[in-house]
């Protein structure tokens, strides 16, 4: 793991066209609330299988740990066994790492009757507000409140109750519905998400011997149970990876096939490579690309699934910077998700940003630079843009990549990508 002095950079040599095949990691979005899931039990163990090596999982594992839970490790399963009550301080330190670390909130507070859960971290892409979490634990009958940068949640019980959500946000939908599973009656949740994630957790929770009913449909109810059951889980095929490895295909007019993939999670981004000429051969459980020719340019909105993933929102830009036309992306999930653009810009990427509108006029190549991932997202739009530029490129900061993407670079070598890793002394680089 890097330290805050030292971080990893991605040396490309661009212009080779991708082909082959790869397999999908299991899904970080996926993984992570069912691991805070785990907490619900009062004894035993969950086993997960497809569980992808990953930061953000590490993470996720040692907050866990720091809770009381034993959690063991073999290539691609894990199994975290609890014993008894967890704790209901956690670690700064841990939490602070990343955003997905609130995930334990709902579980805590069920299990325990009180969290303290300092604000969490993650990427630099904007705001995420937990208000939505809040309202909906208060609604539960929860009694929360914020000192010094920790949220301070308390509840002697909670109990079902009807709750809508203004926005289908994912961490609210997650950690209502993991609070809910152990209150008392019946709880409503209306507005839900509906990202194949969520369903991986409802079907996660109903294996642990939860009672909940409209999987898919963006209400949700649940009865909730005394207590719940130890149980083996599946995680679902990484759909932010598989797309981004298709987008690497189109990017450098390859050909590549993703194997182990669900494709019906990847409809809105199949839409608009169709849309831009692109072919995507769907067959059982994979997808091929092979895109000789430019693609033409999109008009592209993030939107909650079933819309475009704002996950997939810079890789898509990456390829539009070398799309025929003019290109407009409108970003309304996350308000400062176009940090990527200046950097594309580096590499001769023609941009225009007007607030949450991007506007891209497509270019005939790019050009090797010297660019800095700042999100996790963001730094795998730049290598996809570096595999595609002319000469080499030189991503700084591909720690971020390390928590969403399993063995990124040797993936794109079996692929035929010039890549090679390095690292790299920040406070030296700054001087």
């Amino acid at each position: 793991m890097k330290t805050n002095q030292e971080s990893g950079f991605l040396k490309i040599k661009g212009g080779t066209p991708l082909k082959g095949k790869v397999k999908v990691q299991g899904s970080k979005n996926a993984a992570l609330p069912v691991m805070a899931a785990a907490l619900l039990l009062d004894n035993g163990e969950v086993h997960l299988r497809n569980v992808p090596k990953l930061l953000d999982v590490q993470t996720m594992s040692d907050l866990l740990v720091s809770l009381g839970a034993v959690v063991k490790r073999d290539d691609h399963t894990m199994t975290i066994e609890i014993e008894g009550e967890p704790a209901w301080e956690t670690p700064s330190s841990l939490v602070r790492k990343m955003r997905a670390s609130s995930l334990v909130l709902g579980p805590l507070l069920a299990r325990c009757g009180r969290v303290i859960l300092p604000l969490p971290g993650g990427c630099a892409i904007g705001s995420r507000p937990m208000d939505l979490h809040f309202k909906g634990l208060s609604k539960m009958g929860a009694q929360i409140e914020l000192d010094k940068g920790a949220v301070i949640a308390r509840a002697d019980k909670l109990v079902g109750a009807r709750i809508y959500l203004d926005f289908p946000s994912v961490g609210a939908t997650e950690n209502l519905l993991m609070a809910a599973v152990l209150a008392k009656g019946e709880t409503l949740i209306e507005n839900a998400a509906r990202e194949p994630e969520i369903d991986n957790l409802v079907r996660a929770l109903k294996s642990m011997g939860a009672a909940i009913e409209g999987e898919g449909t963006g209400i949700l109810r649940v009865r909730g149970q005394k207590e719940l059951n130890p149980a083996t889980i599946d995680i679902i095929p990484d759909r932010i990876e598989a797309a981004t490895y298709l987008l690497a295909g189109a990017i450098t007019r390859g050909d590549i096939t993703v194997k182990g993939v669900v494709a019906e999670h990847l409809n809105a981004l199949l839409a608009k490579l169709d849309e831009a000429g692109i072919e995507v051969i769907n067959k059982e459980n994979e997808l091929r690309v092979n895109s000789p020719a430019r693609p033409r340019g999109l008009t592209v909105k993030t939107m909650p699934y079933p819309g475009f993933s704002t996950d997939l929102q810079p890789q898509m830009m990456a390829l539009l910077s070398l799309a025929e036309g003019t290109s407009v992306i409108y970003e309304t999930i996350f308000e400062s998700r176009f940090l990527h653009a200046s950097e594309l810009q580096k590499m001769g990427a023609q941009i225009e940003l007007q607030g949450n509108t991007a506007i891209i006029h497509g270019q005939s190549s790019l050009i090797g630079a010297e660019v800095y991932a700042t999100d996790l997202r963001g730094g795998a739009a730049l290598v996809l843009a570096g595999l595609a530029a002319e000469g080499e490129t030189v991503v700084y900061d591909v720690h971020h990549l390390d928590r969403g993407y399993e063995n990124m670079a040797e993936k794109l070598i079996l692929l035929g990508a010039e890549v090679c890793e390095g690292k790299d002394n920040i406070k030296a680089r700054k001087q």
